[in-house]
């Protein structure tokens, strides 16, 4: 278990596909920066990624998706106590909602440290990570060396290993450097 007072390094993932999703992942960013006990070190560009649509779902609006490395001295459990909570004051409710439905805002903890959580309510890393394109693409901008804790590859080799669908579309839009003077990459 790491000091409480020694910050930690961690991996977050952002996507939104309703409303104004760059402005809304922005805000998140914005909000993950103002939080105290966490410090944004750096974000990786934008992604758009068209949805995955669940058999018989109607068909939802594009994604937009990003990554963020922080920094934090906050536990795992009271970091996703934070995430959950910024996605609620951006507008998410995520009281009866489906899963896999369009939302305002997603903030997911992929990464944290090395470890392996596996708690009510918390896995990390997240279980689904390795076979996300639209998660590993701008995870692999700001930490393509990051080992992943149980398959003991880097999130680049995991990017490229790949098999799955999907066509992820970089925007020019550096999420972090214009509102955060974040450093990329």
């Amino acid at each position: 278990m790491p000091d409480p007072q020694q910050p930690v390094l961690a991996c977050i993932a952002l996507g939104a596909n309703l409303g104004d999703r760059e402005a809304t992942i922005r805000a998140a960013l914005d909000a993950l920066a103002e939080a105290g006990a966490v410090r944004v070190l750096r974000a990786s560009r934008l992604h758009e990624t068209d949805a995955v649509t669940l058999p018989g779902a109607p068909p939802q609006p594009a994604y937009m998706n990003a990554a963020a490395v922080i920094e934090t001295t906050l536990d795992p459990e009271a970091l996703l106590t934070r995430l959950l909570e910024i996605e609620r004051s951006l507008g998410r409710d995520r009281a009866g909602a489906e899963r896999w439905t369009a939302r305002t805002i997603d903030l997911d903890l992929l990464l944290y440290a090395d470890r392996v959580i596996d708690a009510p309510g918390l896995r990390v890393p997240h279980p689904r990570l390795h076979e996300r394109r639209f998660v590993l693409a701008p995870l692999a901008e700001v930490a393509p060396d990051w080992i992943h804790p149980e398959r003991a590859v880097t999130v680049r080799a995991m990017l490229r290993a790949l098999d799955a669908p999907g066509t992820v579309r970089p925007s020019p839009a550096l999420v972090g450097v214009a509102a955060l003077g974040l450093l990329i990459g």
